[in-house]
């Protein structure tokens, strides 16, 4: 009777709870869509733009998306194959066929602007390629963590910015990498890992931040994944003594790392990306090159919503500013990722598996911190972690909250300023709330960097459970 019932706590959700999970999510996604075609039509003019004042009606209604601004900044109604033509000016200006996203966000801007001749269709077409991302991910994660999902199901996140830019493709990449992982585990380590691994760089070729995940998940399989804690705690245990069952324990793990797995994941991972950018460098080198050359020239002004515009900018000059955050943001999020790496692997010396899922979730609030640029939609790159690694509800309850005040209190504040609104740049209710988000949402990168990495003991309901040492390949251990 005890095992049934520990059978049911860590099973999965049925079919009929993923698909009522599913189901919930695309109700959400479309909550979300209403939201954004709000503020598209009803009249368009010759390039398929809407005539009415979309600027400030997309502020002012929190209704902005990228990908309506896109389609008359990038001249999306005349683009040809994305960045076969093209290239960026001296000023920073893109031309051409060139968009400021990795290549296969360049294909999905492109495929969804074949068919449709307004920003209006070009809305409605990338939603209908996106929704089976944001579907896909919201039943990956209902596998993975039960009705922890429904905070991604119904989260406001996915109400603002499913379709606020193309981040969903990224998204499910990561979260696909770690259902790879943790519901295939049976079969060995190393296939799902490499599986896995494609898809971080899959994900890369998206956008950029799953590539960072490639590491935790490289030091997960060096060091055996969930079978090489086992063996090293039945190390520890066979022992005589304390100062035996250290001996032994270190000597068990010297010889049984599996550098080749480590290596092939990281190989892999950098060979998807490299394959999936190589035919676009071919055709047209100079277009390729100049949306990353783009994204390295991006200022930090008041739009990049980040704690070093509204921390450091004021305390010296523009100049200064720009070069020493040029160097002082990557060296600072290299070394949270360093930091998050090293708890990881204390955590597996005293007995346990390399947490890889919250080191990487440690790595990304690293990121979301410390980097130049923090732009609203990120929060749907973190959500998938709030919802994969328990931690407390009242860390979820409060990030949403402030990531909320700060998604629709910039905008408010962007309408309120162009329209010259008295005291609209310190004192209004929108102007408070960008600062309550700003710096509430710091705050709790940080606070979430430490309860990611103490929740490093949890395991997935319903993963499959590693293979027996009798059941593995006749090679080293930790060589799965």
């Amino acid at each position: 009777m005890r095992d049934r019932s520990v059978r049911r706590r860590t099973a999965g959700l049925s079919a009929l709870a993923l698909a009522a999970l599913c189901v919930l999510t695309g109700m959400t996604m479309l909550l979300g869509y209403a939201n954004k075609a709000r503020c598209t039509g009803p009249e368009f003019d010759e390039s398929g733009v809407s005539r009415s004042d979309v600027s400030a009606r997309s502020s002012r209604y929190v209704c902005y998306s990228d990908l309506q601004y896109l389609w008359n900044a990038r001249e999306l109604d005349e683009m040809g194959f994305p960045y076969a033509t093209g290239g960026i000016t001296d000023d920073g200006e893109l031309y051409g066929s060139v968009v400021e996203y990795p290549v296969l966000i360049g294909v999905l801007v492109w495929l969804g602007s074949l068919f449709v001749r307004t920003d209006a269709g070009f809305l409605a077409a990338s939603a209908l390629l996106f929704a089976p991302f944001g579907l896909l991910t919201a039943w990956w994660l209902g596998r993975l963590s039960r009705w922890r999902a429904l905070w991604w199901a119904l989260g406001p996140p996915l109400v603002l910015y499913s379709f606020h830019n193309w981040d969903l493709a990224a998204v499910v990449c990561s979260v696909g990498a770690i259902y790879a992982v943790h519901r295939y585990r049976a079969t060995g380590l190393r296939r799902p890992a490499l599986l896995a691994a494609v898809l971080l760089g899959i994900g890369a070729a998206c956008k950029l931040y799953p590539a960072m995940f490639a590491l935790p998940l490289a030091l997960y399989v060096l060091t055996g994944g969930a079978a090489g804690a086992r063996d090293a705690a039945g190390a520890r245990d066979a022992a005589d003594g304390r100062v035996a069952a250290v001996a032994r324990d270190s000597e068990v793990r010297r010889g049984r790392f599996d550098i080749g797995g480590a290596f092939g994941v990281l190989g892999t991972a950098l060979g998807t990306f490299v394959l999936v950018n190589l035919p676009f460098a071919v055709i047209g080198f100079e277009g390729w090159a100049a949306s990353f050359r783009f994204q390295l020239r991006r200022s930090v002004d008041l739009t990049t919503n980040s704690v070093w515009y509204w921390g450091l900018r004021p305390l010296m000059a523009e100049d200064r500013f720009e070069a020493l955050v040029g160097v002082l943001s990557p060296l600072l999020v290299l070394t949270s990722f360093a930091l998050a790496c090293t708890v990881g692997m204390r955590h597996w010396s005293r007995g346990g598996a390399f947490p890889w899922v919250a080191v990487s979730a440690a790595m990304l609030c690293g990121f979301l911190l410390l980097h130049k640029v923090h732009s609203p939609q990120f929060a749907l790159w973190l959500l998938p972690f709030l919802v994969l690694v328990p931690v407390r509800t009242g860390w979820v309850i409060a990030y949403l909250l402030a990531d909320a005040a700060m998604g629709i209190g910039f905008f408010r504040w962007m309408y309120l300023i162009n329209t010259d609104q008295p005291f609209a740049v310190y004192e209004s209710f929108a102007a408070q709330a960008v600062m309550i988000g700003v710096w509430g949402r710091a705050a709790l990168l940080v606070g979430l960097f430490v309860a990611f990495l103490g929740a490093s003991g949890f395991r997935f309901p319903g993963s499959s459970p590693p293979r027996a040492a009798a059941d593995r390949d006749p090679r080293p251990a930790f060589a799965e």
